[in-house]
């Protein structure tokens, strides 16, 4: 019994950074910008995109009306560029994505 409390105990403290990255959506978003963008765009205020014609996502905002562009995720974005995948992010994800972009917007 001593060695299952134990067991939930350090189960409890592991899942710990993952609840609070759950909790703050700037950080989810910059995590998630990072798995699914940071191939080919720079996900960053500063720096240059890997990929040469994907665009910085600092300058996202230019291109889509950020207000709009959760929506636009969580419905499946589509690029004419053949390199893009299309993505479709669950909406909780496309609204963290959409809420880390704003922090890095020109």
């Amino acid at each position: 019994m001593k060695n299952l409390s134990l067991i939930a105990g350090l189960l409890a403290v592991m899942m710990l950074p993952a609840a609070a990255q759950a909790q703050d959506p700037v950080r989810h978003g910059r995590a998630l910008a990072q798995e699914f963008c940071a191939r080919c765009h720079a996900i960053g205020r500063h720096g240059r995109s890997p990929h040469s014609d994907a665009p910085p996502l600092r300058n996202i905002g230019r291109s889509y009306d950020l207000d709009e562009f959760a929506r636009v995720l969580s419905g499946g974005l589509l690029s004419g560029h053949p390199d893009m995948p299309q993505f479709r992010f669950h909406f909780p994800d496309a609204r963290d994505l959409r809420d880390y972009l704003r922090t890095i917007q020109e």
